[in-house]
């Protein structure tokens, strides 16, 4: 299987990245984050090279996506772990490759009533 790219633009921050997977067998596929001026996307693209089937199924709080994110000191709301498992999972042929986004629709509180 060829490898799944995903280009992250995760916000105010500016750091863009690229996130790849490769399946290696049914039950794992390899990680490389690449492009992010962020240190600490770096710090956890070095910590974190391979995700497990089971990985993909580990609640958050024990996920260690998560987890190498919160060592790095990543931002709670940061958007690149989330996307490192969506790759895991589409190189992993556990789901679509299909476009995924968070879009801000701003609106004046008074106009809603």
């Amino acid at each position: 299987m060829e490898s799944i790219r995903i280009t992250v633009e995760p916000g105010v921050c500016g750091f863009s990245c690229q996130v790849e997977a490769w399946q290696e067998n049914k039950h794992k596929a390899t990680i490389e984050i690449s492009g992010s001026q962020c240190k600490m996307i770096q710090k956890m693209g070095e910590n974190l090279k391979e995700i497990t089937l089971s990985d993909i199924f580990t609640p958050h709080t024990r996920n260690p996506v998560f987890k190498a994110a919160e060592q790095a000191g990543c931002h709670l709301t940061c958007s690149v772990p989330v996307a490192v498992l969506k790759a895991a999972e589409v190189a992993m042929e556990l789901a679509l490759p299909r476009k995924a986004c968070i879009n801000f629709v701003q609106h004046d509180k008074k106009d809603s009533t």
